[in-house]
């Protein structure tokens, strides 16, 4: 006879070293993200807390703003998920995209 296991984890640390469970993460009817509850949800379905499609459908999220989330934890942490911060993030990366434009290539030839 073959036995299954639910795989899922029951609680993880969360980003602020705080325990995090299924009945402890941001409620359903969050509409103000924070950087600390976006930080929640991207740490429990990276650690399969809670998988990216309920996610989606508890939270009303769509695939690319929970990849926007992912990336910005990968990039910065909690900080990066903060409004101001991918304000300027986007900003330089306007800025660093405008030089390569303006840049002029010369053909070498030998």
């Amino acid at each position: 006879m073959i036995e299954y296991h639910n795989s899922r984890p029951a609680r993880i640390v969360g980003p602020n070293n705080q325990v995090l469970t299924r009945d402890n993460l941001p409620p359903a009817e969050t509409t103000r993200w924070v950087a600390h509850r976006k930080a929640q949800v991207v740490a429990a379905v990276e650690s399969g807390l809670i998988s990216l499609d309920e996610v989606i459908e508890r939270y009303g999220l769509s695939v690319e703003e929970f990849a926007g989330w992912q990336r910005a934890m990968d990039r910065a942490g909690v900080a990066g998920l903060r409004i101001a911060w991918l304000q300027k993030d986007r900003a330089s990366h306007r800025r660093s995209k405008s030089k390569v434009k303006g840049t002029k290539l010369q053909l070498v030839t030998h």
